[in-house]
């Protein structure tokens, strides 16, 4: 697993919390937690409140509290590499975020179906299983993020479906 970046998400989380977001940890750092097997993260994705129109918003109006947001990466010695993407990198990891309220719309994921998890103190989202292959089957239909990841959401999706199906041959044989 990811530990690293985990660990750096915890960091930021803790900064975002005093601000009062409470994040949603997305992307493969984030499927490495709920599995707790590698997906070979090369990034960290991090979902907070803004605009649910997402793209169709100025990069600088869709995420709420944006200039707090840049002031919690810069105190935490991260520097602002793609204003669009809202991308930051520190050390080599880039740090990605992303608009929480666009789940609904994207991939029928419902915010409050979202569970808060604490670690160490820290309060965040994770997605669950079923919610995690509604995201990956969303984006897995857009033909560019098929073709810059390899078909690698098609992999997860058919280790997360069965993820469940054995689940559910457990229980049944209980």
């Amino acid at each position: 697993m990811a530990h690293l970046k985990y660990e750096e998400f915890l960091r930021i989380t803790k900064k975002l919390n005093e601000i009062g977001i409470i994040p949603l940890l997305m992307g493969s750092v984030g499927l490495e937690v709920v599995t707790d097997r590698n997906w070979d993260a090369e990034d960290l994705d991090i979902h907070v409140p803004g605009d649910k129109r997402g793209w169709e918003v100025p990069p600088e109006e869709s995420i709420f509290g944006w200039e707090e947001i840049m002031e919690v990466m810069n105190s935490l010695g991260y520097t602002l590499i793609d204003f669009h993407e809202h991308a930051f990198s520190n050390n080599g990891l880039c740090v990605e975020y992303g608009i929480i309220d666009t789940l609904p719309s994207f991939a029928g994921v419902e915010l409050k179906e979202l569970e808060i998890y604490q670690d160490r103190g820290v309060n965040f989202h994770l997605l669950n299983i079923p919610q995690y292959i509604k995201v990956y089957e969303a984006s897995s239909k857009d033909s560019y993020r098929a073709n810059q990841n390899n078909h690698k959401d098609s992999r997860k999706i058919d280790f997360l479906k069965n993820t469940i199906k054995m689940k559910e041959a457990q229980s049944d044989s209980l």
